[in-house]
This record gives C-alpha cells, structure tokens and sequence, in this order.
C-alpha cells in the first residue's frame, strides 16, 4: 500500500482564472480665464480611482469518478479518492472515514476474496462497484510431515497470555487523527529480509498458520525510526511473552504498525511520532532465536504487507 497528500502518487489539478482589472482614468484638468492681467489658475478635478474588482476565488474542479493509487490487491493498501459531494464510502458493508478533501483508506487481508464491493451515498442514491482484488504472491512450502503441535498452550501461558492480547486489540482499537497514512512510508530500519509476509508452511495438507510480518535482520541495537508519522498507542513496560518488548503505533485511518521483539523501547504511550523518528532499537526479546525487526501492519481487521508500501532498499 503506494495510501500523505499525498505521500502516495497524486493527480495535479490546476485551474486558470482569467482577472478582469479597472485602470483608473487619468486626472481631468478644467481652466478658467480672469480678468485681463490676472495669473490664470488651473483648477484639477479630484481623481477617482475606479475600485480594481477582486479575484474570483478558484472553484475546485468537480471530480466525476473515483481515483485509486494503484490497484487492490491481497494484503494491499489503496489510497483512493471520492467524486465531488461523496462524503459517505463502505467497502463491503463497512464504513470508511473520508477526509474532507475527499480521501480515504482501503485496506485487503492478505486471504481477502477476489472481488470487493464499494459503495456510496450521492444525491440519494446508493451506487456501487466491484473492484477486482488481484491475488498476492506468498512464499508456500509444503512439507511432508505431521503438523506439530502447540508447545505453549499450558494453563499458565494461557494465564499470562489474556492480558497482553487484551491491551493488543485496545491499541489496534484506538483512532488517532493522524496523517501517517498519507505519507510514502520509509524502511523503518535496513538488513536483510530474513521473513516475508504471507509465507506460509503446509503440512500434509494441511495449512499452518501464515507469517503475519516482515522480518529485517540487524544487528542488537540498531536504531529503529517511524515509517510514518503516527501516535503511539502501545509501548509495552515489559516484555510480552511471544512480542518480547512491542511497540505499536497507529497511522491514523484505521492502519497502524506493530514493532515485535525490541531491546529498547523509546517513546511512550501517546506521544506524537514524526517519520524518521528514533523510536525503538533492535532486539531478540520474546521468542525471537535471533537479532531482527519484525514489523507487522493491519489495516482495522485486516492484515496487511508493509514491504508494498516501501522503495527498494
């Protein structure tokens, strides 16, 4: 997803104004004669300066159809745009924010079906369109073998595990008036890809869960900066079980971040966060076996694919 705006690509919309203008008349000269020998005086008329007219002010151009920043696609964003007077927009029955300006956010999980339904309120009717959501290109290893189970599923995990997913969903669930979403997002650290999203292992047929982020390997330490402009809604005081220390930080329009396995934590629960902004530093906290980032993104329910939204390395 390449959506500030815009941080994404943008149509450039320009409107020429002609500006009538008044040029004031040049001043009137009246004489009059004296008597004989007398100095003859010229009398100037007062000059009236003709009131210039203001500028119209530029009306916006009527947009007639909807603008998307590329195309849906599974575990995809798409910065989208509504036609003049649109201010009401649902994808697939769910209610989307839209900015004044006409702007809004749509996200697809990374299983999300084929098609996709938009519609929206205009002049009392309710129009809609399907959009066709292109499939993504997962990592899929199909291995011949058994699948195993779940090592951490003890009472105690359970115990410990409750409340570390109650403060996850109320962070996801928090919205923040934030821009982020708008901007072209940067690599909020560089390594190697050591895990990619949507990667996925099947075990005699039988599917094992996905890989829900990107992986970024790097050293023990290494500084970790914003992506995006944003507002921190989680910054955990101690290391959740499977996360370690986890920092997540919410975009605004519904897409926030999610930093697992840091050594450092350095913002705080509501603070405002700039793009490029030192946030966290590289750890193998939680179950991470090694040093690396692992950086997930959802977009409201929807999991989503930071590497879309990246320039090369």
């Amino acid at each position: 997803m390449k959506m500030t705006i815009l941080s994404r690509s943008s149509a450039v919309m320009i409107c020429v104004v002609a500006v009538a203008s008044c040029t004031a008349s040049p001043p009137l000269e009246s004489t009059s004669s004296a008597p004989t020998g007398a100095a003859e005086e010229a009398v100037l008329e007062p000059q009236v300066a003709a009131q210039a007219e203001k500028p119209a002010k530029p009306s916006q151009p009527i947009r007639s159809d909807f603008w998307f920043d590329g195309s849906p696609q599974q575990g995809g964003l798409v910065v989208a745009r509504a036609p003049t007077g649109v201010d009401s927009v649902k994808l697939d029955g769910q209610s989307l924010p839209v900015t004044p300006d006409g702007f809004f956010l749509m996200g697809f999980n990374r299983d999300a079906e084929k098609a996709a339904n938009l519609s929206w309120a205009a002049d009392g009717a309710q129009p809609s369109r399907m959009l066709a959501v292109r499939p993504g290109k997962w990592k899929i290893e199909r291995v011949n073998v058994s699948r195993r189970g779940n090592a951490k599923t003890s009472a105690e995990f359970n115990r410990r595990r409750a409340p570390e997913l109650a403060q996850i969903n109320a962070a996801r669930a928090e919205q923040n008036d934030s821009g982020g979403w708008r901007q072209e997002f940067i690599w909020p650290v560089k390594g190697r890809l050591s895990g990619f999203f949507g990667a996925q292992r099947i075990y005699r047929g039988t599917p094992g869960g996905y890989h829900t982020g990107l992986d970024i390997a790097a050293p023990n330490g290494t500084s970790i900066v914003a992506p995006a402009d944003g507002v921190i809604t989680l910054s955990a005081k101690k290391p959740f079980t499977r996360e370690g220390y986890l920092l997540m930080i919410d975009h605004g329009m519904g897409l926030n971040s999610a930093f697992v396995h840091c050594s450092q934590l350095l913002v705080n629960k509501g603070d405002v966060v700039k793009q490029g902004q030192v946030v966290a530093r590289v750890g193998r906290t939680g179950s991470a076996t090694g040093p690396h980032l692992h950086w997930s993104m959802k977009w409201n329910a929807a999991r989503v694919d930071p590497l879309l939204l990246l320039p090369p390395q």
